[in-house]
């Protein structure tokens, strides 16, 4: 039993090491390689766990091999865009001028109803809305909607608005975010003076996000607890 706890505490950190160095993306967005290389990384980390006659090495070795060949692929994918077809292949035009291309949705196995779940995910419900829509190496489908169906901008009406930064977090659970500090370009001094009409310290703010060196949130640590 106690092996067993130390062979997970040993390849668990391992496992999240390699995954690290493949890059940080959500299941629905690796490449196929990414995946492959992911789901044999589980699967190879488990046998010295499972199998106490397996040295730890028979399940590290294979999984850094894995992980240097991924590195390696994605560098010469990086560099080549003929190995980068081959290995990710390219995206497909699924809706073009909103006419809906059956051929390759036979092509790549896409029925009606994963097309209509991918829209959705987007915001879009009625098909007729879709001027443009390629489907992406990794499955996800990008759609462009016609002039009339896109959300009204301001440079459609006309309208000039003065161009902001989003906010920076400088507070966070009383903490502050040196990150943030930088980002904002604002000293201590100045967010004791940004605090100072609230009648607070930083260790008292639950949540802190500034702009333009104005607060956009301000949260005491009392709002927390309800």
């Amino acid at each position: 039993m106690l092996m067993s706890l130390l062979r997970v505490l040993i390849l668990y950190p391992a496992v999240i090491f390699g995954i690290r160095l493949m890059g940080k993306r959500q299941i629905g967005e690796l490449q196929p390689t990414e995946l492959v290389i992911t789901i044999l990384i589980s699967n190879i980390a488990t046998l010295p766990i499972e199998d106490q006659s397996l040295p730890l090495l028979a399940g590290l070795v294979p999984m850094l091999t894995l992980i240097c060949c991924e590195v390696l692929l994605s560098w010469a994918q990086l560099h080549s865009k003929r190995f980068r077809r081959l290995l990710s292949g390219s995206p497909q035009v699924i809706i073009r001028g909103g006419q809906l291309d059956r051929a390759v949705m036979e092509t790549l196995r896409f029925s009606l109803d994963d097309l209509m779940t991918a829209l959705r995910g987007s915001g879009i419900f009625d098909l007729n809305e879709v001027e443009y829509a390629v489907v992406e190496t990794n499955g996800t489908v990008s759609a462009y909607q016609k002039a009339d169906s896109r959300p009204v901008t301001c440079s459609d009406l006309g309208v000039r608005v003065q161009e902001d930064t989003p906010p920076e977090v400088l507070i966070a659970d009383g903490c502050v975010s040196k990150e943030g500090m930088q980002a904002a370009n604002m000293t201590e001094k100045q967010l004791e003076k940004l605090l100072k009409p609230h009648r607070l310290r930083a260790e008292e703010v639950f949540l802190l996000t500034v702009s333009g060196g104005k607060i956009v949130t301000l949260l005491p640590m009392e709002v927390k607890a309800r």
